[in-house]
């Protein structure tokens, strides 16, 4: 991944959490890595555990953000998600995936923040 892609999608993670934040969620932890992979966001929100992918991106040419969200994507969450449950001890808790859009405008700084809460 380039450095710009990577400050993208920094900068878009960051935006998420803020905006996840002044919803009401509560950040349990960034950016966990296992040998699986990786999951953007582990969060609470009204007495469930929630799963966040972030989707950034800079136009709508390639579509929309949350469209890069696809069936790989989630198998690939879901397998994650379960080794974090495991890994936590908490495989009995209720939980879904969440996916946060965020697209900036490079030109005019404009953010846009959607939050697909159950997105799959």
């Amino acid at each position: 991944m380039t450095n710009k892609r990577q400050e993208l999608g920094r900068k878009g993670e960051e935006i998420a959490a803020s905006h996840l934040l002044k919803l009401g969620y509560r950040i349990i932890e960034r950016n966990f890595r296992c040998r699986l992979g990786e999951i953007d966001m582990v969060a609470e929100e009204a007495g469930e555990l929630v799963f966040v992918e972030v989707r950034t991106r800079s136009s709508h040419v390639f579509g929309l953000p949350e469209e890069s969200v696809g069936w790989d994507k989630q198998a690939r969450l879901r397998r994650l998600a379960q080794y974090y449950l495991i890994s936590h001890r908490q495989s009995q808790c209720r939980c879904r995936f969440d996916v946060v859009s965020v697209t900036m405008d490079a030109q005019t700084g404009k953010k846009q923040v959607k939050v697909i809460k159950d997105a799959f």
